[in-house]
């Protein structure tokens, strides 16, 4: 098991650039990506799989057309791993996602 994140180590960790995207509710973090097309939503899923088996967690991951929500919550508090997760969420969207340079 990871060690909970205190509230400061969150912010701190969710604060880059990259991470502009996420909105943190309690010890939720919450993500929506916009893809050029449905086959391009579900490109992105199959790259984030493989996280989520890496990390040995389960988001919500919701798909409508070219739109994927991601949430990732904690009972007891959100981790290293639900941080480093959404952290690897960016990186799999990477230039999949509608808007990016």
């Amino acid at each position: 098991m990871t060690r909970v994140l205190d509230d400061a180590e969150v912010d701190e960790r969710m604060s880059g650039a990259e991470m502009t995207g996420w909105r943190r509710e309690g010890n939720v973090l919450r993500r929506t990506v916009e893809a050029h097309d449905f086959p391009t939503a579900i490109r992105i899923l199959e790259k984030i799989v493989a996280e989520t088996q890496k990390l040995n967690r389960r988001p919500d991951i919701d798909v409508r057309g070219a739109v994927v929500h991601f949430t990732l919550h904690a009972r007891d508090g959100l981790t290293d791993d639900d941080v480093e997760l959404a952290h690897r969420i960016e990186i799999a969207a990477g230039s999949f996602v509608r808007g990016h340079a």
